[in-house]
């Protein structure tokens, strides 16, 4: 479990492709992760497979994983987002995210406004129902509140998300550019609520 606060950006030393999965060369700047720690990498969450105590560890992603994120996308020299599993005595200053990461959300404008910056980004249909004004939803890991969502005539929804000077400057949202996919994790609560009214068979 994760609270969406991001902690470091690390950078991808290599990124192997074969039969369909994935293994990522990580430098993740935690010197004492440990074997099988989670990790949430761009809010995915993902195992340590091996590590050093340099920080560098590697880590293995499923065909199902990047069917779903945007790792498939990540080549060496990539900045990703970084958090480690919340502690029981850890304060969530975010929301419960889990890292599963639920689909994708293209990225439509980014507005510098008051020395913070303004985004909005385009969800499909089956994001788009767990979406509401001054909700949570976790984008490439970061726990953001909705300021509006408007629903689109074709399906889906258009979100709009302010981003304060520090989340801009300590994560990798500075590097993304209009029509860059984020990975979108839902809030938990809304979909277990949607599937308690949903009526039993």
């Amino acid at each position: 479990m994760f609270s969406g606060i991001i902690e470091n950006l690390g950078r991808i030393g290599a990124a192997d492709h074969a039969n369909g999965n994935l293994t990522l060369d990580l430098d993740t700047g935690f010197a004492d992760l440990t074997l099988g720690e989670s990790v949430a990498v761009n809010g995915i969450c993902l195992t340590v497979v091996t590590r050093d105590a340099m920080g560098r560890a590697t880590f293995f992603a499923s065909p199902e994983t990047l069917a779903r994120t945007n790792l498939g996308a990540l080549k060496a020299g990539t900045v990703v987002n970084l958090e480690r599993a919340v502690s029981m005595s850890t304060r969530l200053s975010g929301h419960l995210v889990q890292g599963h990461v639920d689909g994708q959300a293209r990225l439509d404008t980014v507005i510098p406004e008051s020395g913070a910056y303004r985004i909005e980004l385009t969800l499909p249909q089956d994001l788009a129902r767990y979406c509401v004004e001054k909700g949570s939803i976790a984008l490439d890991g970061i726990s953001l509140t909705l300021n509006a969502v408007k629903d689109l005539a074709e399906g889906g929804c258009q979100i709009c998300l302010t981003i304060i000077p520090h989340t801009w400057s300590h994560t990798n949202l500075q590097t993304r550019q209009p029509g860059d996919l984020l990975n979108v994790e839902s809030d938990v609560i809304a979909k277990y609520v949607e599937r308690l009214c949903k009526p039993a068979l």
